[in-house]
C-alpha cells in the first residue's frame, strides 16, 4: 500500500527516531548524536548511532542503516506497511482511509506547495524593486538588513488589488489554487476575487520540513484595519499546529541551543540573528496545547520569554494554566520576563546580545509563575481569605495529570503556603536561622522599609565574605572530586562538566586544568589524569579542594565507589548546583524587586527564595538505595 507522504512526516514528526531506538536499546546522550550497542550484534563497545537532526540510525558493526520504520522492519521482522501501522497507533496519528483519491489528494498538495513558492517569490521580487521602496525603509528601521530580509524570504505585497493575482494568473495558476492557498478573497458577495495581502511586509510561515504554507503580513499604512494579518485555516495551514521558525529552530536545538518562544514574527528574527537560533513564535494567537507539545518534543523545558508589560503578564499566567494538564516528569516551562516595555527586538537592538542572554538566564520555573500569579492579588487578613487561597491553589494542582509531577507540586506549595502564612514555620532541614526575618504585613500596618536577609551558618566561610582564598563551596568540591575521582565520567558528561558555573576561583582553575588534560590525552583513568595535574602545577589546588570536604558524606566521590552509584549521584549533585545558581539569581532579582516595590508580594517571594536557598545550602544529593552498589549501609530520607 502507498503511504502518503504527509502521513508518514506526520509520524516522523511525532516519534523522534530516538524514540523509537530506545525502546529497544539502551542509549545515551554522545553531543549530538545518542550512542548505545548494536541490536544486530553482540558488541562492548557501543557502535550504533541515532541522529535525531538527520532523522536515522546507523549501526557501524553491522552496515545497517534507516529511519523509524526501517528499524522497526529490521528489529521485529515486519513489512513495510505493518511497521507504518505500528508506529501510526504508537505517535497517534489515524491511518489514511483507502481510497482511489489517495493520490490525487496528495499530488493536489504538492500543487498547492508550488504555488505558495511562486508567491514567496513574487514578494521578494517586489521587496526589491522600486515599488518595494517604503517596505525596505521600514524593515531596515528594525535592524532588519539586506543579509536578514533574504535569510528570512522576507517580501512585499503591493498595494493594488489584483497584482498577484495576475501574476500567478500568468503563471498558469488556477484562481481556484488561489483561493484553496488563502492568497485571494473571495465569496459570495464579492464577485471578482482580489489579493488578501496588499501594501503589507511579508513574513512567509513554513512548515518542519520547510515549505512554505501560509504568509503574515505587516501592516505598512497606520489605516489598515489589522496590524498584523496572517493567511486563513487551509488545506495546506493550521495556525495552532505551527511554530513561525519551526524548523530552523528544531535544527538548532538539536545542536543545544535553548527553545525560546517569543510573541511575534520580528521578535523570533532579533533573536535568532543575535545568535539565538532557537526562537519561534505563535501564528497570531496565543499558544496553543499543539504549539506546547511541539515545542516538547524538541526541549524538555522550553523558555517563554514576554514583554515585560501587564499584557505580557496574562500571557505568561495564560501558558502556566494551559500547561498544567501536560506537565510531566522533565517536562516543564521557563518564564523569561523582558524590562517593563521593551520586547526581544527593542532590548537587543538597544542594549545588545548580552541583556538578552541575562534576560534568559534568569528564567523562573513554572511552578515560581503561578505562585506568583496566585498571591499577587490574594488578600490574607483573616483565616476565611487564607482558606480560599489555599483552596484555589489546591484546585489548580488536581489539573497536573501525572501523579509523581502532582505530588511534588502538592510538597512545594504546602511548604510555601505554610510559609507565607506563618514566616517562623521551619522546613524540613532548614538551618536554624540567626536574624529575624519579616512576617507578612498585618492589616493597617506600614511595609518595612527593607528586608533582614539571614545568615547562615556556613555564610560567615563563603568566598563572598573572606574573598578568593576561602574554602571551595562544598557542593563545587565534591563535583571536582568527583570528576578527578572517576574522569570516566566526563567520556560522556564533559560539555555538561565544562558549563557548570563554579564561583570559586580554585574550583574553575581545576575544572580548567581537568578539561586541558582531557583535550591532551585519554584520561578515563584517575592516576592517569593525577599525574597529569601534577605535572600541570595543579597539585597545591587539588589539596586546598580535598581539604574542603570535613564531613562523612563523601562515598560518592571516593575512588572505590561503584560506577552506577557514582553516575546516580553525579546526576543529582549537578541538578542541584545548577538549582542553586538559579535561585541565587532569583533572590537577587527579588532584592531589587523589594527594594523598588516594597509590596506584600513582593515581600513573599523574597522570604520564599531565601528559605529554599537555606535549605539547598544544607541538602546532600539523597538517592533512594544509593551506596548499595558501593557497600554503603541502607537509610531513609
Amino acid at each position: 500500500m502507498r503511504f502518503p507522504p504527509s502521513f508518514l512526516d506526520e509520524i516522523r514528526a511525532r516519534l523522534p527516531v530516538s524514540e523509537v531506538v530506545r525502546r529497544r536499546v539502551a542509549l545515551k546522550k554522545a553531543g549530538r548524536e545518542w550512542k548505545g550497542l548494536s541490536p544486530f550484534n553482540q558488541e562492548k563497545t557501543p557502535s550504533f548511532t541515532v541522529n535525531d537532526a538527520k532523522g536515522f540510525y546507523h549501526c557501524f558493526s553491522s552496515g545497517k542503516h534507516g529511519d523509524q520504520f526501517g528499524f522497526v522492519m529490521e528489529t521485529e521482522g515486519l513489512t513495510f506497511p505493518e511497521a507504518v501501522e505500528k508506529l501510526a497507533g504508537i505517535a497517534g496519528v489515524p491511518m489514511p482511509v483507502v481510497s482511489p483519491d489517495m493520490e490525487k489528494k496528495e499530488q493536489r498538495r504538492r500543487t498547492l506547495h508550488d504555488v505558495m513558492e511562486l508567491a514567496a517569490k513574487f514578494f521578494e521580487e517586489s521587496l526589491q524593486s522600486r515599488i518595494g521602496a517604503r517596505a525596505r525603509g521600514y524593515l531596515n528601521d528594525r535592524g532588519l538588513v539586506p543579509e536578514t530580509q533574504k535569510r528570512f524570504r522576507m517580501g512585499y505585497a503591493p498595494a493594488e488589488r489584483f497584482t498577484l493575482k495576475e501574476y500567478l494568473g500568468a503563471k498558469g495558476v488556477p484562481v481556484e489554487d488561489m483561493i484553496e492557498t488563502g492568497l485571494l478573497i473571495h465569496g459570495d458577495e464579492i464577485p471578482v476575487p482580489y489579493d488578501r495581502f496588499r501594501e503589507r511586509v511579508m513574513f512567509p510561515i513554513s512548515d518542519f520540513r520547510n515549505r512554505i504554507v501560509a504568509f503574515g503580513g505587516r501592516a505598512l499604512s497606520p489605516d489598515a484595519q489589522a496590524k498584523y494579518l496572517n493567511s486563513p485555516e487551509t488545506t495546506l495551514f493550521h495556525k495552532g499546529s505551527l511554530l513561525y521558525n519551526g524548523a530552523n529552530a528544531r535544527a538548532a536545538t538539536q545542536k543545544g541551543q535553548k527553545l525560546i518562544v517569543v510573541e511575534g514574527y520580528v521578535d523570533a528574527i532579533a533573536l535568532a540573528v543575535a545568535g539565538f537560533e532557537g526562537a519561534v513564535a505563535p501564528l497570531g494567537t496565543a499558544l496553543t496545547e499543539d504549539q506546547l507539545g511541539l515545542c516538547w518534543r524538541m526541549v524538555d523545558e522550553p523558555i517563554l520569554c514576554f514583554d515585560g508589560d501587564n499584557a505580557g503578564k496574562r500571557a505568561a499566567y495564560r501558558a502556566v494554566e494551559l500547561a498544567l494538564p501536560f506537565l510531566a516528569p522533565g517536562k516543564s516551562l521557563r518564564f523569561a520576563t523582558l524590562p517593563e516595555g521593551k520586547d526581544p527586538d527593542d532590548l537587543i537592538r538597544s542594549s545588545g546580545a548580552e541583556a538578552m542572554q541575562e534576560v534568559l538566564s534568569g528564567a523562573r520555573p513554572l511552578s515560581e509563575m503561578l505562585w506568583l500569579r496566585e498571591i499577587e492579588s490574594a488578600r490574607l487578613d483573616t483565616p476565611e481569605q487564607r482558606a480560599a487561597l489555599e483552596k484555589r491553589i489546591g484546585e489548580l494542582l488536581q489539573q497536573i495529570k501525572d501523579e509523581t509531577v502532582r505530588r511534588y507540586y502538592r510538597d512545594d506549595f504546602r511548604i510555601r503556603l505554610a510559609r507565607l502564612f506563618n514566616p517562623d514555620v521551619q522546613r524540613p532541614m532548614a538551618p536554624r536561622r540567626e536574624a529575624r526575618e519579616f512576617r507578612p504585613r498585618q492589616p493597617g500596618r506600614p511595609y518595612p522599609s527593607r528586608v533582614m536577609t539571614t545568615r547562615s551558618p556556613n555564610l560567615a566561610n563563603s568566598p563572598i565574605l573572606r574573598g578568593h582564598h576561602a574554602a571551595v563551596p562544598a557542593r563545587e568540591a565534591l563535583i571536582l572530586l568527583a570528576a578527578l575521582n572517576h574522569p570516566w565520567l566526563l567520556v560522556d558528561h564533559a560539555e555538561e562538566f565544562a558549563e557548570l558555573e563554579l564561583a570559586h576561583g580554585d574550583a574553575a582553575a581545576m575544572r580548567k586544568a581537568i578539561l586541558e588534560a582531557a583535550a591532551r590525552a585519554d584520561i578515563s583513568e584517575a592516576p592517569v589524569l593525577a599525574k597529569m595535574l601534577e605535572e600541570a602545577g595543579a597539585g597545591p589546588i587539588r589539596t586546598r579542594i580535598e581539604r574542603a570536604i570535613s564531613h562523612g558524606a563523601d562515598w560518592e566521590i571516593r575512588p572505590d565507589s561503584a560506577s552506577e552509584d557514582v553516575l546516580a549521584w553525579w546526576h543529582q549533585i549537578v541538578s542541584l548546583h545548577r538549582r542553586k545558581r538559579t535561585l541565587s539569581r532569583e533572590l537577587r532579582e527579588a532584592e531589587r524587586a523589594f527594594g523598588a516595590e516594597p509590596t506584600e508580594a513582593n515581600q513573599a517571594r523574597l522570604l520564599d527564595l531565601q528559605e529554599r536557598l537555606a535549605i539547598l545550602d544544607g541538602t546532600e544529593a539523597l538517592i533512594e538505595g544509593f551506596g548499595a552498589q558501593s557497600g554503603r549501609p541502607a537509610r531513609t530520607m
